[in-house]
């Protein structure tokens, strides 16, 4: 696919081909990505897919320039903070709820994010994003009606990617920098509550261990040492760890 240009817009020609012809991770429905948008998407797919996987929760990630400014599961929405992320009156759906936590930690770093949810959006969903200042967003499906509103959205120049659930990933992955090419085994250690089965002291609620998952899942796909802060299904606080 011809992408609109590359991290910067004075990088004209970009592009994104899969490894094998016609076996790609996504499909563009509206719209036309640049280069960031893509590897936005597919780090946020990635992260959404895996955290469902492990909790069985709707899943929802907030991404700005490659890494997570948040990430949240559908869990129930106290009075409190919906009217802070002001959806009081709202129908929040599972996957609504994911994406409301998921940008309303840290809306500010969420300003024109690209969105990842694990389930179909609903009309709910897209609802959301109308009001929502935001680059586009990749799923694996869509109800008509939230297609309907989503590809109205920025003028019609918001993006909206399909995600294949049942695409083969490759077990290696490979990057270019500066005529050198970089190639690893890819991190395919899955992130399940089995990692908590032992404790070193005391024990976890269910509820710790979900959310400890969480943040093991968002830290997955955020630069390495960093912190990343998590309670009640979504993350809190994410950021590069500071040393004196």
């Amino acid at each position: 696919m011809q992408l609109k240009y590359g991290c910067n817009p004075h990088q004209k020609f970009a592009s994104a081909e899969p490894l094998e012809p016609g076996n790609s991770p996504l499909e563009i429905i509206h719209g036309n990505p640049g280069y960031i948008n893509i590897l936005d998407a597919l780090n946020a797919w990635q992260l959404v897919s895996e955290a469902k996987v492990a909790l069985g929760l709707a899943a929802a990630a907030s991404f700005k320039h490659v890494s997570p400014a948040g990430a949240a599961v559908a869990t129930p929405l106290p009075e409190d903070l919906a009217k802070a992320y002001e959806v009081v009156g709202k129908n929040l759906t599972p996957v609504a709820t994911a994406y409301i936590r998921a940008r309303g930690a840290d809306p500010k770093s969420s300003y024109g994010d690209f969105v990842a949810v694990s389930d179909r959006v609903d009309e709910a969903t897209a609802e959301i994003l109308k009001g929502a200042v935001s680059d586009g967003i990749v799923a694996p499906d869509y109800d008509p009606a939230a297609l309907q509103i989503l590809t109205a959205k920025k003028g019609g120049g918001y993006l909206v990617l399909r995600a294949k659930p049942g695409f083969q990933v490759p077990e290696r992955e490979s990057r270019e920098v500066l005529g050198m090419r970089l190639t690893q085994d890819r991190n395919s250690r899955p992130v399940t509550r089995s990692l908590l089965d032992k404790p070193l002291c005391g024990q976890f609620t269910d509820a710790a261990k979900r959310d400890l998952i969480l943040a093991m899942i968002t830290m997955k796909y955020t630069q390495s040492n960093s912190v990343c802060l998590a309670w009640d299904g979504q993350v809190i606080g994410m950021g590069g760890q500071l040393r004196e």
